[in-house]
């Protein structure tokens, strides 16, 4: 593990340019300090005053945001295998090379999922990942799973504005920042999260808050000037919610001296561009669909003068042909035990299905699941009215024609949120569900028969997940929950899709 190269101190490095020591020369004329030459660059041409050499530390930064757990090659999703070697290669050739991460790691795939993050991690610190931020949905399986992570990982985990609401501390398993240096050049990274809370499930947040807005700024340049103090030559910030051209989270005045690079996440859009006072700020689309953002920075020893020489996106079709690194295949043997359930094929799929077919099939699969779950309690006869809810087909938003396995259909609905039965009054059930165009849902017969006479003050029941049931829709609260499908073994969304597939019911659905 951490598979890390050596660090070129600034004697080396010099040493390789043919001189001796840095500094300034003031009072001394002929740039000498004890018979000594002194490296000055009065011009700041990057060239030493006095013998000419580059006074330059070239440093490669890597970052990747939003993988969402998509470590393995799929039908429609690239894993990691071959960014594993173009980035090894990087590290192998380049020497200065910072690989750092801006959230939404875990989150998104069976792989992942099953061993709760622990897999991702594992291949983030092999491969010598210097930071990762928190990301909104690492909070999706509670605070309890970042600290097991965090206890497995070799980097730290950012969140300078992730806060605990009792003692208004920041929780222990964030740092604000964290240092790292490259050929003497010491370089501050702060991570931080966005406004996220509306992506979160709010039981998951009771605890902590987010410092954003003006206090985050606040924050962030005080770490920024702490840093500058114990001598970083550069700030790198690495946000998870902004984007440069519709700027929401981050505060420009951070450009203005606080921050040289801004690597950013959430959005899952495709940024390269600078900001007003000419900071680059990248993010490489999300889902491992894109590939990655890189930039290369050179800091003048002598000014700590930071320019940016090169700042793109390196898609997949720069690495797509390389030859793939064994850790992926070393990982999934390692929890191999845990990921049976993976390769489970469940039936068949006998045509192309696309995000809203599937989601239609979802609302369908959770309303048989609540059927025969609870269709047989008279409390419940003739009332449970429609399955579905808000239904947000993940990436790769589809599903191909043929054999379908459970890890197929884990990454549509990645999302730990357990099958509920959920109390509304007709009016709450006419303006949240059968007037909404947000909202998939299947009716049974019970429920035609509800929607075409429904009595607004009568209470009736819905089959949806806890996501649907914790949305504050329109400011009337959450929807009750009546029942769990099964309290002592949650149940998900993707499970009742599951059911659904394997007693055929993809064949007898429309397109």
């Amino acid at each position: 593990m951490g598979k890390r190269l050596p660090i070129l101190s600034l004697s080396i490095f010099f040493a390789f340019a043919g001189c001796g020591a840095t500094g300034n020369t003031s009072g001394s004329s002929d740039g000498q300090v004890d018979g000594v030459h002194v490296h000055a660059d009065a011009d700041t041409d990057g060239l030493c005053d006095g013998c000419g050499a580059s006074i330059r530390a070239q440093i490669d930064f890597y970052a990747i945001n939003d993988l969402h757990g998509k470590f393995d090659d799929t039908y429609a999703n690239i894993g990691v295998d071959e960014m594993t070697s173009y980035l090894r290669n990087a590290q192998a050739t380049k020497g200065n090379t910072v690989v750092l991460s801006t959230g939404d790691m875990w989150q998104g795939s069976a792989e992942s999922n099953f061993t709760k993050g622990r897999i991702i991690t594992d291949w983030m610190n092999d491969l010598g990942f210097e930071s990762m931020t928190m990301g909104n949905h690492e909070f999706d399986w509670g605070e309890a799973y970042i600290e097991a992570n965090e206890s497995l990982a070799e980097f730290p985990f950012l969140g300078i504005n992730v806060y605990d609401r009792a003692t208004n501390e920041r929780v222990d398993y964030c740092e604000p920042s964290v240092m790292v240096e490259r050929s003497g050049v010491k370089i501050g990274i702060i991570g931080a999260i966005g406004d996220c809370y509306s992506s979160i499930a709010e039981e998951q947040v009771e605890d902590i808050c987010f410092k954003v807005g003006d206090e985050l700024t606040a924050l962030v340049k005080a770490e920024s000037d702490r840093l500058r103090a114990l001598g970083a030559d550069m700030i790198v910030y690495s946000l998870h919610d902004a984007e440069a051209s519709n700027i929401r989270h981050y505060d420009l005045g951070l450009s203005n001296g606080y921050v040289d690079l801004v690597f950013e996440g959430h959005s899952h859009t495709t940024v390269c561009e600078k900001d007003a006072y000419g900071v680059w700020h990248l993010q490489a689309g999300g889902d491992n669909a894109k590939g990655i953002s890189y930039a290369q920075v050179s800091v003048n020893i002598i000014t700590d003068e930071v320019s940016v020489n090169t700042a793109k996106l390196v898609y997949h079709s720069a690495y797509a042909g390389m030859e793939d690194d064994p850790i992926v295949d070393e990982l999934l043997n390692k929890y191999g035990e845990e990921l049976t359930q993976v390769n489970e094929v469940l039936g068949q799929n006998s045509a192309y299905r696309n995000s809203k077919a599937l989601a239609n099939a979802t609302a369908k699969a959770l309303y048989l699941a609540g059927e025969a779950r609870w269709g047989g309690d008279e409390k419940y006869k003739g009332k449970i009215v429609l399955g579905g809810g808000y239904i947000n087909v993940r990436s790769p938003y589809y599903l191909p024609v043929g054999q379908v396995s459970y890890g197929d259909i884990y990454p549509l609905f990645p999302f730990d949120n357990p099958i509920v039965l959920c109390t509304v009054t007709g009016s709450r059930l006419k303006s949240q569900f059968i007037d909404s165009n947000n909202y998939y849902v299947y009716y049974g017969e019970d429920g035609e028969a509800v929607k075409n006479d429904l009595d607004y003050n009568e209470t009736y029941y819905v089959v949806v997940d806890t996501y649907c049931a914790n949305y504050n829709f329109r400011g009337m609260g959450f929807l009750p929950i009546a029942e769990y499908y099964d309290e002592a073994h949650e149940v998900f969304t993707r499970d009742a899709l599951a059911a659904y597939i394997r007693n055929g019911g993809l064949d007898s659905l429309a397109i």
